[in-house]
């Protein structure tokens, strides 16, 4: 159990599977509309997309979902990187709808996600928009460091977004 389902038992954290398609949709385009900054997809792009599409990327990656009560109110997935980087792994996609904030969920989903990466990877990193203040505490809390700016980033509209590159080492370097 994760510390959110010990907070409260109707919160559930589990691997998103193709049959999960619908909800996943769903909250990804929520996603997508409420913060387009935060994304390197957008709504335009993903919205057209059939079902069978959404259900194809869960069956081929690990995208996690917070569910309460039985409503996906949360994701977050990992990629393992191939080749000399097959070590690396990159979290993507995390949100939690506005409805479920400040119970907690985000902190479960990187517990989570993080516990998955563990068994495959040495190293994760992620991208985070600079001006998303929570969202890099929330990272660093769990020992995430920043190693890199990347500026203009994003693209939404006429505005740029920096992101800040940060990563989790799970081997210590002597």
């Amino acid at each position: 159990m994760t510390k959110a389902e010990l907070m409260n038992p109707n919160i559930t954290i589990r691997r998103l599977l193709p049959v999960d398609a619908t909800a996943y949709r769903d909250c990804r385009l929520e996603a997508l509309q409420r913060s387009p900054e935060a994304f390197g997809s957008s709504y335009e792009r993903e919205a057209p997309q059939e079902l069978a599409w959404f259900a194809d990327r869960l069956d081929n990656s690990h995208v996690l979902g917070a569910f309460v009560d039985d409503e996906l109110v949360g994701t977050v997935a990992v990629a393992v990187q191939s080749g000399k980087r097959s070590h690396i792994g990159f979290i993507w996609g995390m949100f939690v709808r506005e409805s479920a904030r400040g119970q907690g969920i985000g902190r479960a989903l990187v517990s989570a996600v993080l516990d998955v990466a563990r068994e495959e990877v040495e190293i994760v990193e992620l991208t985070v928009v600079s001006e998303n203040a929570p969202a890099r505490r929330l990272y660093e809390s769990f020992g995430f460091c920043e190693y890199g700016l990347e500026k203009r980033s994003l693209r939404q509209g006429d505005r740029y977004y920096d992101e800040v590159l940060m990563a989790l080492d799970f081997i210590e370097v002597p």
